[in-house]
């Protein structure tokens, strides 16, 4: 199995922690030259001293700001092409869809779809002329099931999905694949965030919510960042080739479709 990354440069969104975070490092590990993007430029020093090997560097930009966002990526290209693209930001608030005003879906398609977007279109000509392009998607497993109480999320993550998809069927031709990972209940700080909310508005326990979720997961366990950086390194490695225009859920066992 090939999962040497040797040659290739990957702009990882939202790198600064959590998944985002574990697939740069992953990336790193298996010898990609990393670009980290997120707008904490103190979090972004911090990991790029983490990250295996040398050559890395790091953009800063507000993904509100698509003005801030298309003009830190361009210059980082006069540093060279791009053959790999993980896109993963923050999701939005959860409440209910029809509490939900036009600013919170205005916002989130901004940071999701139209971040994402932008930034394809950027790398895409570098990715064309390699003949190698992989770009990987970090939604959820809402794609399938929407999740109760994350009615905005829901929504912007099947626009993504659609998106992803058919994009990839536009861009299989030139060797580049576009695919979704779906992640279930991960121990990041999003998960930390959901069972708090729940807990104040259900007035509940956390560890009783906590356990609640648990139990919705045939593994027994939140899973951890480690293994979404894993798996995305495989879909980004030239093993993951023939892997194109999916959403793949990676939440042991919880989400209740085929």
């Amino acid at each position: 199995m090939d999962l040497d990354l040797k040659g290739k440069r990957a702009l990882v969104c939202g790198s600064t922690q959590g998944m985002g975070l574990s697939i740069a490092k992953e990336l790193a590990n298996q010898n990609a030259r990393v670009t980290l993007f997120a707008r904490n430029e103190e979090a972004l020093k911090q990991v790029l001293q983490e990250l295996a090997g040398s050559d890395h560097d790091y953009i800063v930009a507000d993904f509100d700001d698509l003005g801030e966002v298309a003009n830190a990526a361009r210059k980082s290209l006069q540093n060279g092409d791009y053959q790999i693209l993980v896109n993963n930001t923050g999701g939005p608030a959860p409440g209910k869809i029809y509490e939900a005003e036009i600013e919170d879906f205005e916002t989130a398609m901004r940071r999701h779809l139209h971040v994402s977007q932008t930034l394809l279109k950027l790398v895409l000509p570098g990715m064309r002329k390699a003949n190698y392009g992989r770009v990987v998607n970090i939604i959820s497993t809402s794609v399938k099931i929407p999740i109760t109480g994350l009615g905005v999320s829901n929504t912007v993550r099947g626009a993504m999905a659609s998106w992803a998809k058919t994009m990839a069927n536009e861009l299989g031709p030139f060797g580049i694949t576009v695919n979704n990972i779906l992640p279930g209940f991960i121990n990041t700080g999003r998960i930390t965030s959901l069972i708090s909310g729940r807990s104040k508005t259900q007035a509940r326990a956390e560890a009783e919510i906590k356990a609640e979720m648990v139990s919705s997961i045939p593994a027994g366990r939140f899973g951890e960042p480690e293994e979404i950086g894993d798996y995305a390194a495989f879909l980004c490695s030239p093993s993951g080739a023939y892997i194109n225009g999916t959403s793949l859920q990676v939440d042991g066992g919880r989400t209740g479709s085929i």
